[in-house]
C-alpha cells in the first residue's frame, strides 16, 4: 500500500519494543507511552528539512497512529520533529 502525506506531514514507520524496567519488571502495552525514533517512509510537499529514509526523533504525544497493512505508523507534522539521527 502506498501513503502520500498532505502539506507538511511526515509518514512514519517505527517499531514498538518490549519495555523492561531496571528491576526486571515488564511494562504492558496499555502503560507504555508512543515511541520518539521512527524512520520516515513519505513525505507531504510541503516538508523541507527531512527526506524518506531519515530517522527521526519527534516529540512524545505528537503525531496520529495509524494501522496499515497490520503495520503502525505515525502520521506527524513537520514542526513536531526534533532532529535526524545520523
Amino acid at each position: 500500500m502506498k501513503f502520500k502525506p498532505l502539506k507538511d506531514r511526515v509518514f512514519v514507520s517505527y517499531s514498538e519494543e518490549g519495555e523492561k524496567t531496571a528491576g526486571g519488571i515488564y511494562i504492558p502495552d496499555s502503560a507504555k507511552e508512543k515511541p520518539q525514533k521512527g524512520k520516515i517512509e513519505a513525505v507531504g510537499s510541503e516538508v523541507k528539512e527531512v527526506k524518506v529514509g531519515n530517522t527521526i526523533l519527534f516529540d512524545k504525544y505528537s503525531g496520529s497512529k495509524v494501522n496499515m497493512d497490520g503495520t503502525d505508523y505515525l502520521i506527524v507534522k513537520e514542526e513536531d520533529i526534533l532532529g535526524i539521527v545520523e
